[in-house]
């Protein structure tokens, strides 16, 4: 069941949310979505998902991997954030969960019904998309809103044009 997005009400902002993540290509979604939050007034959200390691371990490396997960998570946002800012002059949400990348994508978007597109981006490699886009469009995975993907290899003023 998709819920209403509210993104259109009176009150409410369109959210463009973006996947940080350590492929080279996460940068460019990043630029698209925050120029489309930009030329829309709306907002761009980034989300960064600790993915579910092998914290079986005892108690207090458990906690140690989680801790140096989380620190990484916030450096990769930090480093976003700082960048749309001092680009664009707008202010990111920061979204941090732990699980698998696509089940939180969902839950996110279910939570904050002002999500109103996700924007990833496809790698350039020969390798394939990248595995956030592969994963998602290799499982036919259905999202509640709109999917753009933007090529890795868009310049800045390519994608401004199209923001």
């Amino acid at each position: 069941m998709v819920s209403k997005r509210l993104s259109r009400e009176a009150g409410h902002r369109r959210k463009f949310l973006a996947i940080i993540d350590d492929t080279p290509e996460c940068e460019r979604a990043v630029a698209y979505a925050s120029r489309r939050a930009k030329s829309t007034g709306g907002v761009v959200v980034l989300l960064y998902v600790i993915e579910p390691g092998d914290f079986q371990h005892w108690l207090g490396v458990e906690k140690i991997m989680r801790d140096e997960a989380m620190a990484t998570a916030k450096a990769a946002l930090d480093t976003y954030a700082v960048k749309v800012r001092e680009t664009l002059g707008i202010e990111p949400e920061l979204v941090v969960r732990e699980g698998k990348p696509a089940e939180e994508i969902h839950l996110l978007i279910e939570e904050d019904q002002d999500i109103a597109i996700l924007v990833l981006a496809a790698g350039a490699a020969k390798e394939g998309p990248g595995p956030l886009v592969a994963s998602i469009a290799g499982k036919g995975a259905a999202f509640p809103i709109p999917v753009t993907v933007v090529p890795q290899n868009l310049s800045d003023e390519d994608l401004e044009s199209l923001a």
